[in-house]
């Protein structure tokens, strides 16, 4: 990937769309456990919600790499 990428003239960093990105699908999948209730096993929902992007964010980022 390309460290800026060219939208409608205006250059961003690269890493900026996999953060959107994983962003959106931490979303969908946050969505997902809130309506299974998941969220009451665990201590602290916010917490979980962080690391869960932290996950995503880390393994898009790695798959860059790759």
């Amino acid at each position: 990937m390309p460290p800026e990428v060219s939208i409608a003239g205006t250059l961003v960093p690269g890493l900026l769309l996999i953060f959107l990105g994983c962003l959106l699908l931490m979303w969908l999948i946050d969505t997902v456990i809130g309506r299974l209730g998941l969220y009451r096993y665990v201590i602290h929902p916010p917490l979980v919600r962080l690391a869960l992007f932290v996950c995503l964010f880390g393994a898009a980022g790695l798959l860059l790499l790759a």
